[in-house]
């Protein structure tokens, strides 16, 4: 199979680590309050159970599209029918992965690809967001760089880790 559930896992957790340091008030997470409006004291009022535990899963989402937009493997396992349809896939499909398996498999390669989806992917989606709920170009930058980060991370763990 050319993913690793595990990888994908520790992928997920990254968006935490990640967050912790970006949004510290050292960092950005001042300018990010009050580019939001946000205030320690609305910040103390959230749910942090429903908070955290939907970042997770929601990051497992991401990191697991993450795996197809990093391992180009993937698209012929999809061509067999998924990882269910292997024993019984073409002898191509096996020659294939016996030759190409791990080709482009590096964390460089994964980060560069994960960089791109977010140059490409989240920075447009955030910017757009943005631009109709009229916020800053400081909380775009801040936010979008975030996600590129993440997805640069993710990418590299992902596409690395065999």
């Amino acid at each position: 199979m050319p993913f690793n559930f595990y990888a994908i896992f520790v992928a997920a957790f990254s968006s935490f680590v990640v967050g912790f340091v970006w949004y510290n008030p050292k960092v950005f997470g001042t300018i990010w309050m009050q580019e939001t409006g946000m205030t320690e004291e609305k910040a103390q009022k959230g749910n942090r159970i429903k908070i955290f535990g939907l970042t997770f899963v929601y990051s497992l989402l991401l990191a697991f599209m993450m795996s197809v937009l990093v391992i180009h493997q993937m698209g012929a396992l999809g061509m067999v029918g998924g990882p269910k349809m292997v024993a019984s896939a073409e002898p191509s499909y096996i020659a294939f992965m016996t030759d190409y398996g791990t080709a482009f498999r590096t964390f460089k390669h994964g980060a560069l690809h994960g960089f791109m989806s977010g140059i490409f992917i989240a920075l447009p989606v955030i910017a757009i967001n943005g631009l109709f709920e009229q916020k800053s170009w400081k909380y775009i930058a801040i936010t979008a760089g975030y996600w590129t980060i993440i997805m640069t991370i993710m990418g590299a763990i992902i596409c690395g880790w065999k």
